[in-house]
């Protein structure tokens, strides 16, 4: 079986360079690769494509990186929360493809699965359809999207082995489990990281197979986005 297992993120990330185009797992805040981002803050790598549901908040997650204008194109779905990126879109600073959520999500898919493109009724007769091939389905326009295509993709896992399967907690599975596999490199940190055949098969979600470098995290704040509580 082999040894996925890296020393740490520098490590994990050495290679990562600028203007590459890196996936990047997490939904809002939640399940984020907060080291990760962290160690790509700190190489200051410029020029990347970022391709992830949204961009952060301001002073996390992607955020980060968007106050260093270490990002030049964001392709995500969602980027509601964060003032910064509203700027530098409407400023022109930053390049943004919105795509809808599930397409996003099924780009990712599809290139985990070695699917070039498909077709999807999602976005047709929007600005998401421009330059886009179309086709009639059972009477419904579709436009055709192709899979993604990323350097690397890194994701966060509550719980990996060595070999580089991993276990999700919850809601923080969301985009980590179609982007593990779905780049020409995929790197994952984990919560905790236990030997090699020491996971109940029963339980995981990724198979090592789509990862190639595992590391353990340190010190996740794992904050909340939009914090409600019932008022007494």
């Amino acid at each position: 079986m082999i040894n996925k297992k890296v020393a740490n993120v520098q490590v994990a990330l050495s290679d990562i360079a600028d203007n590459m185009t890196i996936m990047l797992g997490g939904f809002g805040l939640c399940g984020i690769p907060e080291n990760s981002i962290a160690e790509l803050v700190r190489k200051n790598v410029k020029g990347l494509t970022c391709i992830s549901n949204n961009a952060g908040v301001d002073d996390f997650g992607l955020g980060l990186l968007l106050q260093k204008r270490q990002i030049n194109k964001m392709i995500s779905s969602y980027v509601g929360e964060n003032a910064e990126f509203e700027r530098q879109m409407l400023s022109g600073e930053l390049d943004v493809e919105l795509t809808p959520q599930g397409t996003l999500a099924e780009k990712c898919r599809a290139a985990q699965m070695g699917i070039p493109a498909f077709y999807t009724p999602a976005g047709y007769g929007t600005e998401v359809a421009e330059g886009k091939e179309v086709r009639v389905f059972k009477g419904k326009p579709h436009i055709l999207e192709h899979a993604f295509d990323a350097d690397f993709a890194i994701v966060k896992a509550w719980k990996g082995d060595e070999a580089g399967n991993l276990i999700f907690k919850g809601t923080a599975r969301n985009f980590n489990a179609c982007m593990a596999g779905a780049a020409k490199i995929t790197i994952a940190e984990v919560e905790e990281l236990v030997p090699a055949g020491e996971l109940d098969p029963n339980e995981i979600h990724v198979p090592g197979i789509f990862v190639k470098r595992i590391f353990q995290g340190e010190k996740y704040e794992k904050r909340i986005e939009q914090r409600t509580v019932r008022t007494k």
